[in-house]
């Protein structure tokens, strides 16, 4: 921990900095193909709706004790049941006695013959509910709804707040980096696609925004009257922010996984399936993509467009070619000292492998002093 402490303080006073700006290229390219995997996860693996979004019938059998024996039990009774249509049906447990059945929409007479079979199975008790999948579509065109208004809501907030056009660009850039990563992990784990994971996609579009707010808080107070400074560009000061706040960034990323990583062990290893599960998997995912896309994606984003500013442009070359001439003035000092030193002479090095180079130096500049006096 102190060793992490140190890390900070030598990030937040400069003295140990990542070049997250000079290096943005590299983040870029890493973005792109991870945005290029996701999307070739939609169009080749999909999806896997749950019930509430391509509708079915539920059924919810009470047995004497829930657990993966009685689970299994159900599932062969169900699957050897008769029913053409019964496709692959989702088991899972609710609680200590209930276990829930999904299967495709069903006739009322296969319904009948699905209750018939789980009771032979086992069951004392089994209630059946019908979803529609007009139900999910309403979900889904809610949700949408609720991400435009969020999305116009942050473009708004971000511009009125910092005064600035392109940082709500780049977090708009950001947040839609954050979803679809999220999502494309979610389409390769196979995990249903449920309102809870709606709920979840909602949450870390938050968790991001805020991560990002931070950064450019900090980037903003760095850059302030920046183009009245003649020693920094723009994009220095901006990467020093970052750097500013990168172990503030990684101790709330793992302060926030830790309890939903604990989520997504008892909703896989525990329950099996079911809300807790769907949530979990896209806020731990959420999480560390929120937290990857505010240090190397967002600021980066906003500078290379604040780049574009002519004022800005015009003072980074001020400042690069102030740099380079005193480093001209630098050198030919450096050279003309090189020139004066060359005749002086020097000692024999001694035994112990010291020379006595200082000797004659100050030597000759006591001598200048007498002359001076």
């Amino acid at each position: 921990m102190a060793s992490l402490t140190n890390i900070g303080h030598a990030l937040y006073e400069g003295r140990v900095s990542v070049d997250f700006i000079g290096r943005r290229r590299l983040w870029y390219v890493i973005s792109v193909i991870a945005v290029g995997l996701s999307v070739a996860a939609f169009v080749f693996s999909g999806f896997k709706l749950g019930i509430e979004f391509k509708g079915g019938v539920e059924f919810t059998a009470q047995v004497a004790q829930a657990n993966e024996k009685t689970a299994a039990v159900l599932t062969k009774a169900v699957e050897n049941s008769g029913v053409k249509e019964i496709g692959s049906p989702l088991v899972n447990t609710s609680g200590e006695s209930a276990i829930r059945v999904q299967t495709h929409a069903l006739s009322q007479r296969d319904a009948l013959t699905v209750i018939d079979s789980l009771r032979k199975a086992g069951a004392t008790e089994v209630s059946q509910n019908l979803i529609g999948p007009s139900w999910g579509a309403q979900v889904a065109s809610k949700a949408l709804v609720g991400l435009a208004a969020f999305l116009v809501a942050v473009a708004l907030f971000i511009w009125a707040y910092f005064r600035e056009w392109r940082m709500s660009v780049a977090a708009l850039l950001t947040l839609a980096h954050d979803v679809i990563l999220t999502a494309g992990v979610y389409a390769l784990s196979g995990f249903e696609v449920t309102p809870a994971t709606v709920t979840a996609f909602l949450t870390i579009l938050g968790y991001s925004l805020y991560d990002t707010v931070v950064v450019f808080d900090k980037v903003r107070e760095n850059t302030k009257n920046i183009t009245r400074r003649s020693s920094t560009t723009y994009a220095e000061q901006a990467n020093l922010g970052v750097n500013q706040t990168v172990v503030r960034s990684i101790n709330t990323t793992v302060a926030a996984m830790l309890p939903v990583a604990a989520l997504l062990v008892v909703g896989v290893f525990v329950l099996g399936s079911g809300p807790l599960k769907d949530l979990s998997l896209a806020l731990f995912v959420g999480v560390i993509v929120g937290a990857y896309s505010s240090l190397f994606l967002a600021t980066p984003l906003a500078v290379g467009l604040k780049e574009r500013d002519p004022a800005i442009r015009e003072h980074t070359k001020k400042v690069l070619e102030k740099r380079a001439e005193q480093q001209e003035r630098a050198e030919a000092r450096a050279e003309a000292g090189i020139e004066l030193e060359a005749p002086v002479p020097t000692r024999p090095v001694t035994a112990s492998g010291s020379s006595k180079r200082n000797q004659p130096e100050r030597s000759t500049r006591s001598k200048r002093n007498k002359g001076s006096h």
